[in-house]
């Protein structure tokens, strides 16, 4: 057994943990063997003993713990127990151990079922060019736990619906990110999350590309202050506003096992490239009905001012703004929105997570929040996704709380998430992580 990367355990079990395990315990160190065949934890528990938990793949190739070895007063007994007792189990020969609740369906979600025409052309990058590599493997390795509770998961992510199916990859891998206990025995909404406190329903959304009020493809190194402004003043509204009034109309708090409970419609921007770099201020603008202006005092303090918006009206078509105002909108405690929600997110995180083909370089730069009350302007960075680099799911989500919800959802149940309010003087309020990215890009080199 050696010592194994906390990401790379994560990215193998995370999936598999009991949420409420974090209650009671701390995991410390990660161990692996040869070829991964037995993943390895110490951990700590509320009486400050230490336990050791060997873990196997069973028939699913879901990691799921095969022995339990505790309690020990010292760490050192642990380890000892920890490299014996694997040893005992690797000598045996097995590869798999059964668990007798295995689902016995497997997806070989990379097995093209289609001919090529049909294929849609993301699914084929993914699947064949070695920078996405990272990217192929780890969504590989969640499909081990996910439910295709629709059963044409596959086909839509190889064909028609791949943005909408990879959305939904990434919602699963936040929300277990965020410790929550997720249900997928429903058909609608997509997930049941509860933190031990309440439920709530997520219906994952997307807006796609449209031919009714679509524009040109959007030059993004060519982008200007005053383009972004038009686009986002009228034109992303109404694309917004398309789908989560569609979802609206579905009345999912009439369904018996979401009825008294909170929802939350998740929505990523998928219409134009790298839209999601430039979109997410018309988001806010539309849900709430207003947009912010600022200027700077004599004294050089910033003032930011709501202005109420009325309307969006682009190409003939003109809707209310003010999403949470519409009539039944109560009934939706919140928007998710990821300002990082498409494929170079799972080619970082699965890069992070030891995936992916080594000679490949990878660089992510952007934009994100500058914690400076006084700015106006966002902070830059820029990074190599290597050893050194840290990054987690939620980074980059936002979520927007319904001032007319009626069953609010709390901040704690969605810690690593920025959350965005509005008060009674039509001011937005937000509360930001230490790192939130508003957009960025992501690089692959080959290296030799």
């Amino acid at each position: 057994m050696h010592p194994l990367r906390k990401e790379r355990f994560e990215a193998l079990v995370g999936y598999s943990r009991l949420p409420h395990a974090a209650a009671v315990s701390r995991e410390l160190e990660w161990y692996a063997s040869d070829n991964e065949v037995l993943l390895a934890t110490i951990l700590i528990d509320e009486d400050y003993e230490f336990a050791t938990i060997i873990l196997g793949r069973d028939s699913d190739l879901r990691y799921r713990c095969i022995e339990v070895f505790a309690p020990f007063k010292k760490i050192e007994d642990a380890k000892i127990s920890l490299f014996d007792n694997s040893f005992k189990i690797l000598k045996s020969g097995n590869i798999i151990f059964i668990q007798g609740d295995e689902r016995g369906k497997k997806i070989d979600l990379f097995n093209p079922l289609y001919d090529k025409e049909k294929l849609n052309p993301n699914f084929q990058i993914i699947s064949t060019c070695k920078g996405y590599a990272s990217a192929k493997e780890i969504i590989t390795e969640m499909m081990n736990h996910y439910t295709d509770i629709d059963g044409n998961f596959m086909e839509q992510f190889q064909t028609t619906g791949f943005d909408s199916r990879l959305w939904e990859l990434y919602l699963f891998a936040y929300l277990t990110e965020e410790r929550l206990l997720i249900d997928r025995t429903h058909y609608a909404p997509d997930f049941i999350v509860t933190d031990g406190r309440q439920a709530i329903a997520i219906e994952a959304v997307t807006v796609q590309a449209s031919s009714n009020i679509e524009i040109e493809d959007i030059d993004i190194e060519n982008l200007t202050t005053e383009r972004i402004k038009e686009l986002q003043r009228n034109y992303m509204p109404i694309k917004f506003g398309s789908p989560l009034y569609s979802k609206l109309k579905k009345k999912y708090w009439e369904k018996e096992h979401v009825k008294n409970h909170p929802i939350i419609f998740a929505i990523a921007d998928f219409h134009a490239k790298q839209s999601m770099l430039w979109s997410s201020t018309a988001l806010e603008n539309y849900l709430y009905g207003v947009e912010h202006s600022f200027y700077y005092t004599e004294d050089n303090k910033l003032v930011i001012n709501p202005i109420k918006i009325n309307f969006h009206e682009h190409n003939g078509k003109k809707i209310p703004s003010g999403f949470f105002f519409t009539e039944n909108a109560e009934y939706i405690s919140a928007i998710i929105f990821p300002s990082t929600g498409t494929i170079s997110k799972f080619i970082r995180m699965g890069k992070l997570s030891g995936f992916g083909d080594p000679s490949v370089k990878i660089h992510y730069h952007g934009t994100c929040y500058k914690h400076d009350k006084n700015s106006a302007l966002p902070d830059t960075f820029f990074n190599e996704v290597n050893d050194k680099y840290q990054e987690a799911w939620g980074d980059g989500i936002s979520i927007f709380h319904n001032p007319r919800a009626i069953h609010p959802v709390s901040r704690e149940t969605f810690p690593s998430a920025a959350h965005h309010y509005m008060q009674e003087d039509g001011q937005v309020i937000s509360y930001l992580p230490e790192f939130h990215p508003y957009g960025g890009i992501t690089s692959m080199f080959e290296i030799e």
